[in-house]
């Protein structure tokens, strides 16, 4: 077998056994791995890789978790999700379990510990009262970190982002560093899971009432990812949250699950099957005459398309559905007013790119803040905003932006596209590569509207070929 083949094999055994997903990037680290794991096996690389394959090898599995886990985390990570989990999730869940009194939350791949820990604080401070049950479980397939979790000892550093106030009344001073306190860590527990394998005990169905899982999809197989996905939607109780990693997303529709926006956080909350309406006759289809606002919009983007950004813009502005200007209000509830919204959204989205394209950058930010005011899960209104940004110079807050465009649509190309460049233009060659990836397998998929928005000018052939030259750059094999 050649090197390539086995560095292959390799990585379809860790998909096996471990669910983790590694791509042609990641060969750098695994040929290194094999080479030192066969070495202290004693065994060539291809007899190594029978073994593994063969059957179960727990010792060698623990070793190679250990050795690919990645375990960076603090004490509060990501504040705005446990913000949403302080004054949106956990009051609503308190109140659904009054009458038993009991409250659990999971934190899976919880590494060293300080993510379920502060699960665990924020769960104590939220209780209205005594006489409560509260159960924090952490999961994680690295035996390593679950021992320093329950040893329940952290360096100065991984309480960085952890408020004064929080450290004085829940750490306790030890030595070097920190102990959560007795309160919080009496009721977290810790036990070994691999998310790859099927658990019945972790995953009883409506079990949690929070569950946190972030920053670990994208490192699994889409098969392992997809069943972990459903498990945590089953084992969440009605009506439950699922808090993620900014770079996990399920898009704006995930089964069972809803997407919540608060905070200046994303994250999910189990819907509550309802009895289907009774069938009803259907109506007789009737032809509906072209509105004179859709004809407006179609010449719109004709003048966009080539380029004639004013005359765009008078065009939208003399024949708007809506005023435009910030006291602009929503049409009336009743018949149509449905459709009535979507139409001003769209001529809305519309003018605000003219706008940034005709250098009124300041009103184009106006709109894009509009837009996500009046519906927050908006990815067009998030890119819009995002490239207004950047066009004012704010690229970090851009790139937050793109990000929240990207997440709320899983098949939005172009946001990955420019997240790939500017992360290659602040030399991060591994985030541009990951992102321009994705990027180019959305293109071929992505809407013609949206291109001719987003697009700068370009096609879809050549925002590919573009994808691919930055690709190129980043010394990516394809």
């Amino acid at each position: 077998m050649s090197g390539d083949a086995e560095i292959t094999r390799f990585r379809e055994l860790l998909g096996r056994r471990l669910g983790w997903a590694y791509t042609d990037r990641d060969a750098g680290q695994l040929a290194p791995l094999l080479d030192e794991r066969a070495r202290h096996r004693r065994l060539s690389r291809d007899d190594y890789l029978h073994r593994l394959a063969a059957r179960p090898w727990e010792e060698e599995l623990t070793a190679l978790i250990e050795r690919l886990s990645i375990t960076e985390t603090y004490f509060f990570r990501h504040g705005e999700q446990f913000r949403a989990l302080r004054e949106e999730a956990l009051p609503e869940r308190l109140a659904a379990r009054a009458g038993q009194r009991v409250l659990r939350m999971l934190s899976v791949a919880c590494s060293s510990g300080e993510e379920a820990y502060s699960l665990a604080i924020v769960a104590r401070e939220a209780l209205p009262g005594g006489n409560w049950l509260i159960d924090v479980l952490g999961v994680d397939a690295n035996p390593a970190v679950l021992r320093q979790a329950e040893a329940n000892h952290y360096s100065p550093w991984s309480l960085r982002e952890t408020p004064d106030d929080v450290r004085e009344r829940w750490f306790r001073p030890d030595g070097a560093g920190y102990r959560v306190a007795e309160d919080a860590a009496r009721i977290t527990q810790f036990r070994r899971h691999n998310v790859a394998d099927p658990d019945d005990e972790v995953w009883r169905p409506d079990r949690y009432d929070v569950i946190f899982c972030r920053n670990l999809l994208m490192y699994l197989t889409p098969a392992v990812a997809a069943a972990l996905i459903a498990r945590m939607a089953a084992a969440l109780a009605p009506r439950g949250y699922l808090f993620l990693g900014h770079t996990d997303s399920l898009g704006s529709s995930p089964a069972g699950l809803e997407l919540r926006h608060n905070h200046h956080a994303f994250y999910y909350q189990r819907t509550v099957a309802t009895v289907a309406p009774p069938a009803q006759r259907p109506a007789v289809a009737r032809a509906e005459p072209v509105h004179p606002a859709d004809e407006v919009y179609t010449k719109a983007v004709v003048l966009l398309g080539e380029e004639r950004f004013a005359d765009a813009l008078a065009l939208i502005d003399e024949h708007s559905p809506a005023p435009q200007g910030p006291g602009f209000s929503a049409p009336s509830e009743g018949p149509g007013a449905g459709s009535g919204r979507a139409e001003q959204a769209r001529h809305r989205l519309l003018r605000g790119v003219l706008l940034a394209q005709s250098g009124r950058i300041d009103e184009a930010i106006e709109t894009a803040r509009r837009m996500i005011d009046d519906d927050g899960l908006d990815p067009d209104a998030h890119q819009l905003y995002a490239v207004c940004l950047e066009g004012d110079g704010a690229t970090e807050a851009a790139v937050g932006q793109y990000r929240l465009a990207a997440y709320l649509d899983t098949d939005f190309a172009l946001p990955r596209l420019r997240l790939g460049q500017l992360a290659r233009r602040h030399g991060d060659e591994r985030a541009a590569a990951g992102e321009l990836e994705q990027a180019l397998a959305l293109l071929a998929a992505e809407n013609d509207r949206r291109i001719l928005l987003f697009g700068g000018g370009f096609g879809r052939i050549a925002l590919t070929v573009l994808c691919r030259s930055e690709l190129d750059a980043c010394g990516v094999r394809r």
